[in-house]
């Protein structure tokens, strides 16, 4: 069983940068890796993927360029650095893992979530 811890979230003005960390209690490797949020009122949306190695990384329109995910299978880590934010990135944001993943994109093909940390990008 794979537990995941998000850290690091928090106010930020437009503009600014966040890094946040997904950290998991088991051996991380095996694991295929993504990151979601979820705003107030809204449907959970994907937000980046990594491939078990971390080699491989894909990432939705609205975030590309501007956030970057990075995985650490040493210290079963993943970060997401998040630069250029805008009040429209508010939200929690999840960590996600599963063994196998057809569809990056769609959170049911995640088994494995953390509780979510909050961003907040004020303008």
């Amino acid at each position: 069983q794979l537990q995941l811890v998000e850290s690091g979230g928090g106010l930020v003005q437009a503009g600014g940068s966040l890094n946040i960390s997904c950290a998991a209690s088991g051996i991380f490797s095996p694991f295929f890796t993504a990151w979601f949020r979820q705003a107030l009122g809204k449907e959970r949306e994907f937000v980046a993927c990594t491939t078990r190695s971390g080699s491989s990384t894909y990432y939705a329109d609205s975030v590309k360029g501007r956030f970057t995910i990075s995985r650490d299978n040493t210290k079963n880590m993943m970060n997401l650095q998040m630069t250029s934010l805008k009040p429209e990135d508010t939200a929690v944001y999840y960590c996600a893992a599963d063994l196998k993943v057809h569809a990056a994109p769609r959170s049911t093909e995640y088994n494995y979530w953390g509780q979510g940390t909050q961003v907040t990008v004020s303008s």
